[in-house]
């Protein structure tokens, strides 16, 4: 039987302890040895070491380790000198990035140590919460946070906050009953928990569970069951190395087949024009070129306020699928607030503002008004003031507005501030006594003396407010509270509730009462004053977000563990549904899913728009059906309950101010401004990320391959080999490296979140660019085949410049095609990027100065080159650019005429 299940006697003498006296300090030695510190162990936590191995788990930088040898074992050694640079490059950037998002994670966490007041040996103390042990009995008062698993034993008006846990954003009823039952969680309505707090009320508990073995350890300790494989990008770079891998052995075997069992060629030459068909299949810069576009990625989103610390995670998140949001805290501002307050008699008016700030106004039909000469409405806004235990203060540093006590009384706070009722600043008003907030009675209420006469002030459940009240406030008097009245303020209240408001009555009694503390037997005979409507608003630029998602292609659920009626209000807010959604599709709560069967539950994942009352297990499996179906997830949450779908989902994103330590180590992305508009803006970037990575990969692919069909073409043709190894390395690392290098930072061009995502299954080397990139390659390769050939008569060094002049420059001009895929480079700008204006400078220069400088003439084996010769190679090269603007021209004309026909 559980903690929960057993009753307070069976408590204390299971854990041998006492209610006056507690635990003796001489116990808590063993007691820690026998259950151990109370911390929660991070899962997610990453040392250097760690992330720089990371680094090597890629099939290219295998491919490329392979090459390293092979280079190294027919005498090649300054072309494995160079593989091995790129290597350590490649490493290098990965590490400092994810070392960089580490960091910035950990910086976001507190370092606030948690006390717990206790009671040992019979006596109050304040200790640290890491060194309470099961036993202990803690003291909890409004404000505190939860430091263990704990079995309440006394109960005063108590509530907790466990959205944390639960992801129910109201705070709940806690009492000391025996609950013999099984029973969920989240209705263990006498056990508070570690990470959650305090909003109200006084308590006294015996703590049951300590660390790991709290309901928030046990959550964190069943992520280690949940593997992350290997990202979309991982698979994908994974797939292009085993493509490239054996192309490059193709290439090397037929190469050697010809050049030896044909053309009888020696040993010792075949084998190098082999190296040199390896040396030119495999991109050797692709691993650093990647690594340089996902770190401008990540920087570019750590502007945008979203932390990368899964790198590969920069790219997959452009071509996420589905988006599955949390409510509280991601998609509202996790603020209660005051949105409509109506008085007896009077039309309700609308409040303006947002979260804890008390700026905001008062508005009928859409004009703002005054609210002098309302004497029932002051009258509210004095009682929402008084009857309040709250406090609201101003954070300089952050200028934003910080509530310390319980939401619904400082949601009610605001509202008297903005109605100019500031309670600190009445001198002819006292408060008396208070009477916390009784789960019973389902109120509280304040004892009050307002200059010479003495008032309770009460707010609590309207239902309840009604029925103690016998007189209704209305303009300047007091009448009384008809049943015909009574009927329209609750049918207001219905009305308010449908809209997902939490709405709260207000009301106050004058009394004569000699006593100065209130009891429950005063709140009778009451005059009712009006009513307050609040909700957790939704943050002012997530509705646009949303929108922007439907446009691209992106589908947005929600999951959350509050009401289903606040989900699917929130949802319509935000245009999570829409307008001409079924009704049907709607939304679901966890029971009602596990009432479907497998093919039912499937169906309903794909189609519903919110799930509510969700525990961690129904996240997690509703994320494992999405994948299991081909979609692509990012998954969004603060929440310790939201950590195990975090880390199952493709792009876990965690919210860096609300979240919770557990949550932000489950994730790849964190967010430094909890705002779900970020996600938007970091997939948008995500986008970019994807189109650059596309493009610099098909850049280097076409590089390769003409290189490839160069040295076959010319062993068919029977010449000599137009590239030695080095000069194909050079191409590969140093002219290649400079352009993509610079590719690496085009921006977007402004319709990455028009397009549709990203099919995840398809390849980066696939069907579609395979006419481009054979048109090139052969482009390419017949050019440089032709002066080669035309200059051999004038030696082989002097024939293999020429090649290598004319393949350099069809790369650079190569470079201009590949800046976009769709675009021409004339519509996108040919000065537009500044850093491939630069590259393509500096590569000019490097060519030239290898050619011209007698050092690198030797190096490489290269004749000198004159200015004529240079401007007509760069003639010959810049046929690339030319064909890829035709190609790019007759594939929009096709595209365009298959749209008209499908309109």
């Amino acid at each position: 039987m559980k903690a929960y299940q057993k009753t307070i006697p069976e408590l204390f003498e299971f854990f041998q302890t006492s209610e006056k006296s507690g635990l003796s300090e001489s116990d808590i030695p063993k007691r820690q040895q026998e259950y151990g510190k109370n911390e929660i162990q991070e899962t997610g936590g990453r040392t250097w070491w760690m992330l720089f191995l990371k680094q090597f788990k890629s099939t290219l930088i295998l491919i490329l380790f392979m090459a390293a040898l092979i280079s190294w074992f027919t005498g090649h050694e300054v072309d494995t000198y160079v593989i091995l640079a790129v290597i350590l490059i490649n490493t290098f950037i990965g590490f400092i990035q994810e070392w960089k998002a580490e960091k910035a994670v950990a910086s976001l966490k507190s370092y606030l140590k948690t006390t717990a007041k206790v009671i040992r040996d019979g006596e109050k103390k304040t200790i640290a919460a890491a060194e309470l042990v099961p036993g202990d009995i803690i003291i909890l008062e409004e404000g505190d946070s939860i430091p263990a698993d704990a079995r309440l034993y006394l109960a005063k008006n108590l509530r907790a906050i466990e959205a944390p846990l639960t992801g129910e954003s109201l705070p709940v009823n806690k009492s000391a009953i025996d609950l013999p039952d099984e029973l969920p969680l989240a209705d263990r309505k006498n056990t508070v928990y570690k990470g959650t707090f305090i909003s109200g009320g006084y308590g006294r508990a015996i703590v049951t569970g300590t660390g790991m073995k709290t309901a928030l350890g046990e959550i964190a300790h069943s992520l280690d069951s949940i593997k992350h494989g290997l990202t979309n990008f991982q698979k994908k770079t994974n797939e292009l190395a085993r493509q490239m891998g054996l192309i490059a052995i193709i290439s090397a075997l037929t190469l050697f087949s010809v050049a030896y069992f044909i053309r009888k060629q020696s040993l010792d030459e075949t084998l190098m024009i082999a190296i040199a068909a390896l040396v030119s299949s495999i991109p050797e810069g692709l691993p650093a070129v990647l690594a340089i576009v996902l770190a401008i990625g990540a920087h570019n989103m750590s502007k945008q306020n979203a932390i990368v610390r899964e790198f590969s995670a920069t790219e997959t998140l452009g071509a996420v699928t589905t988006i599955i949001t949390d409510k509280t805290g991601t998609l509202t501002q996790n603020t209660l607030t005051v949105r409509k307050v109506m008085v007896p008699g009077e039309i309700p008016w609308e409040i303006s503002g947002e979260g804890w700030s008390p700026i905001g106004n008062f508005h009928r039909e859409g004009n703002i008004t005054e609210i002098e000469n309302q004497p029932v409405l002051e009258a509210l806004l004095q009682v929402a003031a008084f009857s309040n235990n709250s406090d609201i203060r101003h954070d300089i540093e952050s200028d934003s507005y910080v509530l310390l006590g319980d939401p619904t009384e400082g949601a009610l706070l605001a509202l008297a501030r903005k109605g100019g009722v500031f309670p600190k600043k009445q001198t002819h008003c006292v408060k008396i006594d208070d009477l916390p907030f009784s789960a019973t009675l389902k109120m509280r209420a304040t004892l009050v003396q307002n200059g010479e006469e003495k008032e309770i002030y009460v707010i609590g459940a309207p239902e309840k407010i009604v029925d103690a009240c016998t007189n209704v406030a209305h303009k300047n008097k007091t009448i009384s509270f008809e049943s015909t009245a009574k009927y329209e303020i609750r049918k207001q209240i219905e009305q308010w509730s449908g809209d997902a408001m939490r709405v709260i009555a207000l009301a106050k009694k004058e009394t004569t009462t000699n006593h100065d503390h209130l009891k429950d037997n005063d709140l009778t005979a009451l005059t009712f004053l009006g009513i307050a409507g609040m909700i957790d608003p939704p943050r002012p630029d997530v509705k646009e977000a949303v929108d922007a998602c439907h446009k691209a292609g992106i589908r947005v659920i929600m999951a959350t563990g509050d009401h289903i009626n606040t989900g699917i209000a929130i949802a319509k807010a935000t245009h999570i549904i829409l307008d001409d959604d079924n009704a049907s599709h709607q939304g679901l709560t966890e029971t009602q899913l596990l009432q479907l069967d497998e093919k039912e539950f499937e169906k309903a994942i794909m189609e519903t728009r919110v799930f509510a009352r969700l525990t961690p297990q129904m996240k997690l499996r509703i994320a494992t059906t999405l994948q299991e179906k081909g979609e692509l997830i990012a998954m969004t949450g603060d929440g310790v309950n939201d950590a195990p779908a975090l880390k199952k989902a493709d792009v876990g994103v965690a919210m860096g101010i609300m979240g919770t330590d557990v949550a932000r180590d489950a994730a790849q992305v964190v967010l430094a401004d909890d705002n779900f508009s970020t996600i938007v803006k970091a997939i948008e970037e995500g986008r970019v990320v994807f189109n650059n990575v596309r493009q610099t990969s098909f850049f280097l692919l076409t590089t390769n391959f003409s290189e490839i069909v160069t040295l076959l073409s010319a062993i068919f043709m029977g010449l000599p080999i137009p590239l030695t190894a080095t000069q194909i390395l050079w191409l590969n690392l140093v002219t290649d490296g400079t352009c993509t290098t610079t590719m690496a930072t085009e921006k977007g061009h402004g319709d990455e979140l028009e397009q549709a995502p990203m099919n995840p299954k398809e390849k980066i080397l696939n069907k579609s660019v395979v006419p481009f990139l054979i048109i090139n390659a052969i482009l390419m390769a017949t050019v440089a085949l032709s002066v080669f050939k035309y200059y051999l008569p004038e030696g082989i060094e002097k024939a293999r410049t020429a090649a290598f002049v004319v393949m350099a420059f069809s790369q650079l001009f190569n470079m201009f095609n590949m800046r976009s895929l769709r675009h021409s480079a004339f519509t996108i700008g040919l000065f537009s990027n500044k850093w491939v204006n630069i590259g393509l400078i500096a590569s000019i220069i490097i060519q030239v100065m290898i050619i011209d400088i007698p050092f690198f003439q030797d190096l490489f084996q290269f004749d000198p080159v004159s200015f004529t010769e240079f401007v007509v190679f760069a003639g010959l090269a810049s046929s690339i650019l030319w064909m890829g603007e035709l190609y790019k021209f007759l594939y929009h004309i096709r595209y365009d005429k298959k749209n008209v026909i499908k309109m």
